[in-house]
């Protein structure tokens, strides 16, 4: 069957090239670090047992679930980070009525930010784990010495792994962030508003590349959508020249002095009202994307 699925897979590559839908199928080495393969799930020959899962041809091996779900195994893919760690992935088929809860057609606005994580228009705050940061003087010193070893060496071989689990453990921790973050805000409201990013432009700014890399807004942003709409929500995003952050909430005021980043409390000189710069972008943000929706049905 994994065989069967090895040639699928090639078809669907050659069809996609003659397609001009991708590039001219590459060679996949049996010796690269990453190998994956993918296997239909026929007579139930994929199955959960416990703390184990049944797979064709190899049998009982023990796992431990990210989660837990109810449906109908599709297939099941078998995939090998650089680290060495090993992962399954399974396709399920689920009844979506079953992902569909009650939020009484909540609303919120969300202000990402570097600082903090993002800012809602309820007034909260939420804060970034920042990973690659945490982590950052670690990963220099095992990469120094990677690169005193010799290559092909045992020893290099070792602290190569060192690295690479390293760099997992931050993916790993950002990746749980995100979907933790992401699911929770699909699950309790119907509509969750941000702002339409640039976020290929923001790279270039070398100061806050890595920064911007760290928090990962782009797949923050590709979780809300498909989340938002499993769970029967909608997901609205507001012009990125819109001047949340300079803007009250309450009365309109648009406020030049507050282009300055480092300005990020600020009092309205017509009504007088007290912002924080987050909250106050985030309450704008939801406005403006409301108003946006009304106006294009």
């Amino acid at each position: 069957m994994a065989l069967q699925e090895s040639l699928r897979n090639l078809d669907r590559a050659y069809e996609n090239f003659f397609q001009k839908r991708a590039g001219y199928p590459r060679f996949k080495s049996k010796h690269s670090r990453s190998q994956s393969y993918r296997t239909r799930n026929q007579g139930n020959g994929i199955r959960i047992e416990g703390n184990r899962i049944k797979l064709p041809k190899v049998g009982l091996v023990k796992i431990k679930q990210s989660r837990t779900f109810e449906g109908r195994i599709l297939n099941a893919t078998v995939s090998r980070a650089d680290s060495g760690t090993y992962f399954v992935s399974l396709c399920v088929e689920m009844d979506k009525t079953a992902l569909l809860h009650p939020n009484g057609g909540r609303q919120i606005g969300i202000d990402v930010g570097l600082k903090a994580f993002y800012s809602d228009s309820d007034g909260n705050t939420v804060a970034s784990p920042r990973p690659l940061k945490s982590l950052q003087r670690q990963l220099r010193r095992e990469q120094r010495r990677l690169s005193r070893k010799m290559p092909k060496s045992r020893n290099r071989e070792k602290a190569r792994i060192c690295v690479a689990r390293l760099h997992e453990r931050i993916a790993n921790i950002r990746k749980d962030f995100l979907h933790k973050l992401s699911t929770r805000l699909a699950r309790e409201n119907q509509t969750v508003a941000v702002e339409h990013l640039n976020i290929k432009g923001m790279l270039r700014n070398h100061r806050l590349a890595k920064s911007i890399s760290d928090v990962s807004w782009s797949e923050f942003f590709r979780q809300l959508a498909y989340k938002t709409e499993l769970h029967g929500g909608e997901l609205l995003k507001v012009d990125t020249f819109y001047p949340s952050s300079q803007t009250c909430s309450l009365c309109g005021y648009q406020n030049p002095l507050t282009k300055d980043l480092k300005v990020r409390e600020w009092d309205c000189p017509a009504c007088g009202t007290h912002h924080d710069r987050d909250v106050n972008a985030a309450k704008n943000i939801l406005r403006k994307a409301l108003e946006d929706r009304s106006t294009a049905a």
